[in-house]
């Protein structure tokens, strides 16, 4: 499709309410809509921590709706969506008249109708098998990089190429943040970030590896700082008291964006393949990311001059022997397997700890 004439686009809806990492990956596609359509206000559809997280100035979006609980789009364990604040939300989003509207969210089975009852006079999306289709689409494959994904997407309004990198600003007050936090531990340059967390544990690499890992560091000469939220503390705590030097950790109420900076001062980051690893490379921080094979080909570094991996090629089970990666990753439901166990257990210190020094030694 041809760009739609610019001057005709006043306003574009994206829809991507889900988690951290997932919006971070979208960031590109949404630079190329800002970068084709100037003028265009952007609004994202997203959830509360977008609306917390992207103040003015932080990325190209314009503004934040928060959308109400929707099944398929905006699901939270233990809540039931309202249907009258679901019908207020259409009813307000109607009166938007948006030119485009956009979802970056999944197969379009439940997006395709959320964006067509927006009302736009164009929409664009992902479509499948189940789904009804957008004025504009294209099919959703699987094994697609996300970046490539939604830049691919965007093409079809003519949105062309602008960057590959996700970037985000972070704003003097959250490097002020991030210094009183370094100076209440009593750290000072050079330290690197180790981040254990990962919402899924098949994800996460095994908390001795990590600890074996923050020592070798810290006899190497720097600071090792864990990070993560409230719900990791006594997590970090269990990985430092295992440890034979000493280690720091930052989690209580820490914000996405003094998180960011931590980052961004930070020697490098070593991190399970986690919405925070998405956000220390869009801080500009180099990296070095724990990946299980299947979803590195979706959520890998796309450039490795900053950003170094270690990738677990373990495929099977270690309980029924089952290859969890059918019809997806992680999402083994004509399989019959939900053991939790970390797929990325086998990879030992010593690589990621190569990995690291190439990083350190590239200055």
């Amino acid at each position: 499709m041809n760009k739609i004439k610019e001057k005709e686009v006043k306003k574009i809806a994206v829809l991507r309410a889900n988690a951290l990492g997932d919006f971070l990956v979208t960031l590109p596609a949404i630079h190329a809509l800002k970068h084709a359509y100037e003028e265009a206000e952007i609004v994202l559809l997203g959830s509360p921590w977008h609306a917390e997280f992207l103040v003015k100035k932080r990325t190209v979006i314009d503004r934040v709706v928060v959308v109400p609980l929707y099944k398929g789009i905006r699901d939270e364990e233990g809540k039931e969506a309202d249907q009258a604040e679901i019908d207020h939300f259409f009813q307000r989003m109607q009166e938007e008249k948006f030119d485009l509207a956009i979802h970056f969210q999944g197969r379009g089975i439940a997006s395709n109708p959320f964006i067509s009852k927006l009302n736009a006079r164009v929409t664009i999306g992902h479509t499948c098998r189940e789904a009804i289709d957008t004025d504009y689409c294209i099919p959703f494959v699987h094994y697609q990089h996300e970046v490539m994904r939604y830049l691919e997407l965007i093409d079809l309004v003519g949105a062309l190429l602008y960057t590959l990198e996700p970037e985000i600003t972070l704003f003097p007050a959250e490097y002020a943040n991030a210094k009183e936090i370094l100076q209440n531990l009593v750290i000072s340059q050079p330290y690197i970030i180790v981040h254990p967390g990962a919402k899924d544990l098949r994800r996460r690499w095994l908390p001795d590896k990590f600890a074996q890992l923050a020592d070798e560091l810290v006899k190497s000469g720097v600071t090792v700082l864990f990070t993560g939220d409230n719900e990791d503390e006594q997590y970090l705590q269990e990985i430092i008291a295992t440890m034979q030097n000493q280690a720091f950790y930052a989690c209580r109420n820490v914000s996405l964006g003094t998180l960011g900076a931590l980052f961004a001062k930070s020697e490098l980051v070593v991190s399970n393949d986690t919405g925070p690893l998405h956000l220390a490379r869009a801080a500009g921080a180099k990296t070095v990311g724990i990946y299980w094979a299947p979803n590195f080909a979706k959520w890998g570094p796309l450039f490795t001059k900053k950003h170094r991996f270690v990738i677990s090629w373990d495929m099977q089970c270690p309980r029924c022997g089952v290859v969890p990666n059918e019809p997806y990753p992680f999402e083994p439901r004509d399989l019959n397997c939900e053991h939790l166990f970390s797929f990325v257990r086998g990879i030992e210190v010593s690589e990621v700890l190569r990995e690291v020094k190439i990083l350190l030694n590239d200055k």
